[in-house]
């Protein structure tokens, strides 16, 4: 699965993201819109992670 693909269908794949990053809000993966930029900001800010380490749990979440 490719990420243009979940950003086209980010209402279905939400809950599925909440589910991994449960620090997310509702209204934050809302406001991100399945753009991959933005999850991986949240990702940083919320669990103080680095770009690097966003992006490959992000790869992780496409991956599954």
């Amino acid at each position: 699965m490719n990420w243009d693909q979940i950003e086209g269908n980010w209402k279905e794949w939400k809950g599925k993201a909440q589910a991994k990053w449960g620090e997310l809000t509702n209204d934050e993966l809302d406001q991100a819109e399945g753009n991959r930029e933005k999850i991986e900001g949240l990702i940083q800010q919320k669990y103080g992670k680095t770009k690097e380490e966003a992006r490959k749990e992000v790869d992780s979440f496409l991956a599954s």
